[in-house]
């Protein structure tokens, strides 16, 4: 039976097969040798480069924009991934719009930046399409190191430890490893399967062995104590594994589900014909998997698809970039509302929601409410850290470490997105593995 976006309920096929190619086709294409030449001649060079001040893995912006200039885009990639060995899947998914680009200061006479983004791609890929590892392994230090999750901060922390000598044991959860590169991002940001060709080329460096569907505490797996019993020393770089709930009376109708499970699902479908989808789409969240669930949801062919925040757009903490992209692909984005009830028979039909508004006790309900038609939902209103290891100091929420990755265990660091330091950024989560790793080695070696 054939579907279109006017079919009710949650159904698969509802544009035509070559819809689904165009939809989900690189959003950002990429720059061809001269064009990244043109773009990389507006680069000033600036010698105090705002834009390496904001990049928190300190890439050196202005070496490599200028060693694309002079014709040299492997020595472009080598200044990229010494600082960020993620270059390439950073170069798509960083909001750049506020971190390098944002303090180029192309932007105060132009209002324009330099493409540093597409520049650091045009690098990246070309040295990686050479199937060309740019680093080599110092001599065996014969001490091994145990990373728990094979998301951003795990394989950054991975890599820099096998460069420097040590064995490393790779533990992940899923099937494959990437974490939120493989199962978190929108699909249209790194298709063509460049998750695992990255970490393909990553794990070339030698002296990484990979247990893929082991989890840190579940039963036949290992605890925390087994790992320290058999390794050196540990990263956990696991990520955030729960979901924070909406806290109402029947979220667990049909139809709703967090919006992360549904990215995942999407990233990992070989159809995206199969994939089902509903008429009248809501998705409940401000952030970056907000804006993905809710863009993905109409380029399936969603016919109303709304993103609802409890606060301003002003305060959302998808970038404004995001949001534009959010807005230009048909989504309806609603600020100030919180949702209070769910109805429907066994299955959503329409979420209620009430106003917001700020007042001196933090933001509160108003008595004006709307409601919104809805056969399915999406949750993204938050993260949780899920199970902790025993003995690991929380702060809110979260693992706490001190500057250098250090958890209050000895001999176990922490890194990315399931530390109190983390801020949700695949880029920040490879500096903080790859400083860990820095300080794992200085440890293990001074011991």
């Amino acid at each position: 039976m054939s579907h279109s976006q006017l079919t009710e309920g949650i159904v698969p096929g509802r544009l035509d097969p070559e819809r689904y190619c165009t939809n989900f086709a690189d959003v950002a294409p990429p720059l061809g040798a001269q064009e990244a030449r043109i773009a990389a001649d507006r680069c000033y060079f600036c010698h105090d480069a705002p834009c390496m001040e904001a990049c928190p893995t300190s890439i050196d912006v202005p070496l490599f924009i200028r060693q694309i200039s002079t014709g040299t885009p492997e020595a472009a990639a080598r200044t990229i991934f010494e600082q960020n060995i993620l270059g390439g899947m950073c170069a798509r998914v960083c909001p750049t719009e506020t971190l390098c680009e944002g303090a180029c200061v192309r932007m105060d006479s132009e209002g324009e930046p330099v493409e540093i983004g597409a520049l650091q791609r045009f690098a990246t890929d070309t040295l990686m399409a050479k199937q060309d590892h740019p680093f080599s392994r110092a001599p065996r230090t014969g001490k091994s190191v145990a990373v728990v999750g094979a998301g951003p901060a795990g394989l950054a922390a991975a890599h820099r430890l096998a460069m420097l000598g040590h064995e490393v044991t790779l533990y992940d959860a899923h099937d494959k490893p990437g974490g939120l590169n493989e199962y978190g991002i929108a699909s249209y940001k790194a298709p063509g399967g460049f998750a695992q060709a990255e970490v393909a080329w990553l794990v070339q460096i030698g002296g990484i062995t990979a247990v893929e569907n082991w989890q840190l505490g579940r039963k036949g797996d290992g605890d925390l104590a087994d790992l320290l019993a058999d390794h050196d020393a540990v990263f956990l770089g696991m990520g955030l594994s729960g979901v924070n709930a909406l806290r109402l009376e029947g979220e667990d109708k049909d139809g709703i589900r967090p919006a992360t499970d549904f990215i995942a699902e999407l990233r990992q479908a070989s159809d995206l014909a199969s994939l089902p989808i509903g008429r009248d789409v809501v998705v409940i969240g401000g952030g970056m998997t907000a804006v993905d669930a809710a863009v993905q949801s109409k380029l399936l062919g969603a016919l109303n698809v709304s993103l609802v925040y409890r606060r301003s757009r002003g305060e959302m903490p998808a970038s404004l970039h995001e949001q534009e992209h959010a807005l230009t692909h048909g989504v309806t984005i609603i600020e100030n509302a919180a949702p209070i009830a769910i109805h429907g028979n066994g299955a959503v039909r329409e979420i209620e929601f009430a106003y917001t508004r700020k007042g001196p006790d933090g933001l509160e309900m108003t008595d004006a409410t709307f409601r919104l038609p809805a056969d399915q939902v999406f949750k993204a209103i938050g993260q949780t850290l899920g199970d902790t290891p025993a003995n690991v100091e929380v702060a809110g929420g979260k693992i706490k470490v001190d500057g250098a990755g250090r958890t209050s265990v000895a001999r176990v660091w922490a890194g990315g997105d399931c530390t109190h330091a983390g801020e949700d950024l695949t880029v920040t989560a490879v500096a903080q593995g790859r400083d860990a790793a820095q300080d794992i080695h200085h440890v293990l070696m001074e011991g």
